[in-house]
């Protein structure tokens, strides 16, 4: 299975410029009740996830910060904390799971590290989960198992 099957296109996904502002940021996070959001340079190529915790880590060790500060600082000066990999739209299931894993959701990159959009875990485990309690061989199984368990 290829992974473009679970992309979400970027023309889908909230990102955000790193030449764009803190605030701006913040509104759109907000606005679409994320925690975190991709990154893209002016090239489009995916540079890193931007997450409420850096955001708070800025806040909280910029001394005398205030709200109107927000519109001056640029996302690119904002440390990130988190390194979220992202994936080739030819990589394989494995990679894939090995990066959702511990991110809510992997950018999929193309060969130029151009960003093409994401793919989230819960698409990931929506599959599984399908695959697993609505295939006839999990049935089978499952009922195998109840039988096994009489039987005993």
């Amino acid at each position: 299975m290829n992974v473009a099957f679970f992309l979400t296109p970027k023309s889908e996904v909230v990102f955000e410029k790193v030449s764009s502002t803190m605030r701006r940021a913040m509104e759109r996070m907000e606005y679409h009740r994320y925690t975190s959001i991709p990154l893209l340079d002016d090239r489009g190529r995916y540079v890193g996830t931007l997450t409420e915790g850096d955001i708070l880590w800025k806040l909280k060790n910029t001394p005398d910060f205030s709200l109107k500060d927000t519109e001056k600082i640029l996302i690119k000066e904002i440390p990130r904390h988190v390194c979220n990999k992202a994936v080739s739209i030819n990589s394989d299931i494995e990679s894939l799971i090995l990066a959702a894993k511990s991110q809510n959701f992997v950018p999929v990159v193309d060969d130029s590290n151009t960003f093409i959009g994401i793919i989230k875990r819960s698409d990931i485990i929506s599959y599984c989960y399908n695959k697993m309690f609505n295939d006839d061989n999990y049935s089978k199984l499952h009922e195998l198992e109840e039988l096994a368990q009489i039987a005993n």
